[in-house]
């Protein structure tokens, strides 16, 4: 009976030992490389911790990113860039500030990609490679918020955060490039264009932005969570994106004799009764999918059946599974339906130039990551689990190209007005959170880059 149990209890006893060793590595190059910053940059930067003591990440990372003159610099690049709000693929005078700081700093970066995304890069040359992302473009809105750096270009702001990405970014770029000599890897930033347009992602990928790349980290300014609170979770986060547009052909002719027509509003209506069944009857209660039919057009006149109707609308769901598997069926329903009623249908998954954005799938590993920087940033108490969100980011685009994960930063503050959503006329920030959002990026970085467990195919 011993042997048995010998057998069972030695692997285990030597994988808890080789986790353990993993972690005491881990450590002790965390304690090294910021033992080794505190006591160069001590010299470089005014704002360095003191190298009287070894520094932990909050420290270090935190205080830097806290420091006076650096939190002023990124609020005035922040309201530079929120005075001047520039759309998707627009985006040249946003460009041109993040290459004048970059130059000013010291960083070098490869332009035009994508149009007019940046890639700048921080360190060895050498892998690993890591990337941080910041998405550039604004918004067709009527800024309604009256401050001294209101947008100056008519109906158009910075209504999701863009501006501030764009700054902590910036910031972190900062940080990393004063200890550029102690990494032993390379920092990639990617300045990207066109999220809102869903498109900016892919056109970055295209044009190489992930080259060399093994892990990427990305965040977005919330309004649903208080100044500084971190959200996240690992697996499904948002959901995927889809559109549709379909038009269906029928036969025209007068509405007082519709048997010599083929009618297609009444296939266009049965069409759109028939797509709300596949949620409520086809989809597994337990798991969130979203049809919904948000247009039609079809007909100019009250007695005439037209040749043809347009339905168009929206699709969401959690897994890459669920969410191309509800493509195809609203294809099929679409077509069956316009089938029955004797009409074909055409259907564009596109929907009228909106290209599908797929789940955004968190890697646990790099989540697990992500979550133990983020704590020695703003705490366990700030650092929380959040539920999965029907909203879409094109940052799924490079999950899936390479590991990564993404994250909800907090910015709510009842007490200056920052407690409208995003896409709001009244979107406000409280600025507080640039620091706070330079310092995750930059620490992210900096902690993978020191981890030796990284490529450990090892769970512990």
């Amino acid at each position: 009976m011993e042997t048995p149990q010998l057998l069972i209890v030695l692997p285990l006893l030597s994988f808890f030992l080789l986790c353990r060793r993993l972690d005491l590595q881990a450590s002790a190059h965390e304690e090294q490389l910021f033992t080794s910053l505190n006591s160069s940059s001590s010299s470089s930067s005014s704002a360095s911790p003191s190298s009287s003591s070894e520094p932990s990440l909050r420290e270090y990372v935190v205080r830097r990113a806290k420091d006076a003159s650096l939190a002023d610099w990124m609020k005035k690049i922040r309201r530079e860039i929120h005075e001047n709000p520039e759309l998707a693929h627009e985006e040249f005078e946003t460009s041109a500030l993040v290459r004048r700081e970059l130059d000013r700093l010291g960083v070098a970066y490869r332009w035009p990609v994508a149009g007019t995304g940046v890639v700048a890069t921080v360190g060895s040359g050498s892998p690993p490679f890591v990337a941080l992302r910041a998405d550039m473009d604004a918004l067709p809105i009527q800024e309604l918020v009256e401050w001294e750096h209101k947008s100056k270009v008519d109906g158009k702001m910075h209504a999701c955060g863009h501006d501030a990405h764009v700054t902590m970014l910036l910031g972190a770029a900062k940080i990393l490039q004063e200890v550029r000599d102690h990494l032993q890897g390379t920092v990639v930033l990617i300045f990207q264009p066109a999220e809102e347009s869903g498109r900016g992602a892919k056109d970055m990928i295209r044009d190489g932005a992930l080259e060399n790349v093994e892990a990427i980290f990305g965040l977005h300014l919330v309004h649903k969570y208080p100044i500084g609170v971190v959200a996240s979770r690992p697996g499904e986060f948002l959901a995927g994106c889809g559109s549709f547009e379909a038009r269906i052909k029928g036969k025209g002719g007068h509405a007082a004799i519709p048997h010599l027509s083929i009618d297609p509003i009444l296939a266009a209506s049965a069409a759109v009764v028939s797509l709300q069944n596949i949620v409520s009857r086809e989809v597994d209660p337990l798991e969130s999918q979203v049809v919904s039919v948000a247009t039609i057009q079809g007909g100019t006149a009250f007695n005439v059946i037209p040749d043809a109707a347009t339905i168009g609308g929206t699709f969401r769901a959690f897994s890459k599974k669920s969410f191309y598997g509800l493509g195809e069926r609203i294809e099929e329903v679409i077509k069956a339906q316009a089938a029955v009623h004797r009409c074909s249908a055409e259907v564009n998954l596109e929907g009228n130039g909106h290209p599908s954005v797929p789940p955004t799938v968190n890697d646990e590993r790099i989540y697990k990551h992500v979550h133990r920087v983020s704590t020695e940033i703003v705490g366990e108490d700030n650092t929380v689990l959040s539920p999965s969100f029907t909203g879409s980011e094109d940052f799924a685009f490079y999950l899936d190209e390479v590991p990564g994960s993404f994250l909800f930063l907090g910015i709510r503050n009842e007490k200056i007005g920052s407690v409208h959503p995003p896409h709001s006329p009244y979107y406000t920030i409280d600025e507080d959170v640039l620091s706070i959002g330079a310092a995750i990026h930059a620490a992210f970085a900096l902690l993978y880059i020191s981890d030796p467990t990284r490529t450990a195919n090892v769970v512990c």
